[in-house]
């Protein structure tokens, strides 16, 4: 796994999972400015908002003059359930940004599923790397967003593919904060307003479940209005 910043002025092509979310679109554009033409791969999990995260995510491959946008159902993991983002039986919680355990959000690991599929496209294509947008706030509460697992997985890809093939797991923002995502983002002129983070609602944002309030937040600690509609706008800074 590398989390380097350095541009190339060859032009290489990468696999990126584009959920339609602030944190992969700045990855997307990342990817971009780091000389990569890029391969947009999208799943839909039976997740609440799963129409809108899919509009916003083709609207940004279109933005991005992606090779290709794939679009696949994972319904298996809705199926598996235990999650608020797929079991209609579990609310989405409010958020509680000091708490220690892990969300109910959290879909039983769901980048494993997302990093599989995303390297068979990219083996494929003949794609040099698998780029992901997880940061460091990420994986305060999901196992599956860390470091460490990155890096595993990379290693089993290695393993796992072609005596020829060759894919890096790109991870840019991994030790970043959300609140440095908007930064990079405000210098690579990504379009946030055609970016969805909710976990409750398709529009408007419901400003209060954890996906909102991180998001809110990182908004408001740079000193900028998050473009997106808001049921309620709370303050999160401290």
């Amino acid at each position: 796994m590398t989390d380097t910043t350095d541009a190339s002025d060859d032009r290489q092509t990468a696999v990126v999972l584009l959920s339609g979310g602030m944190d992969s679109a700045t990855t997307a554009y990342e990817a971009t400015a780091r000389g990569y033409d890029l391969y947009c791969l999208h799943t839909s999990y039976g997740q609440e908002t799963e129409t809108k995260e899919y509009d916003c995510a083709r609207r940004l491959a279109e933005d991005l003059d992606a090779e290709e946008f794939l679009h696949i159902e994972t319904d298996h993991l809705s199926r598996i359930g235990a999650s608020s983002l797929t079991d209609d039986d579990i609310d989405v919680d409010d958020a509680d940004m000091d708490a220690a355990e892990i969300p109910t959000s959290y879909v039983p690991f769901r980048n494993a599923n997302l990093l599989s599929m995303a390297v068979s496209y990219a083996e494929a294509n003949d794609c040099e790397a698998v780029f992901v947008g997880a940061h460091s706030e990420d994986y305060a509460g999901y196992p599956d967003c860390r470091p460490e697992f990155f890096e595993a997985f990379e290693a089993m890809a290695d393993v796992g593919t072609k005596p020829e093939t060759e894919i890096r797991i790109e991870v840019p923002f991994v030790r970043d904060s959300k609140t440095d995502i908007v930064r990079r983002g405000r210098e690579l002129d990504v379009p946030f307003e055609h970016t969805w983070s909710c976990y409750r609602a398709e529009e408007p944002a419901c400003g209060t479940c954890d996906s909102c309030a991180y998001r809110l937040q990182a908004f408001q600690n740079v000193g900028l209005r998050d473009p997106i509609p808001y049921t309620e706008r709370p303050t999160y800074t401290e």
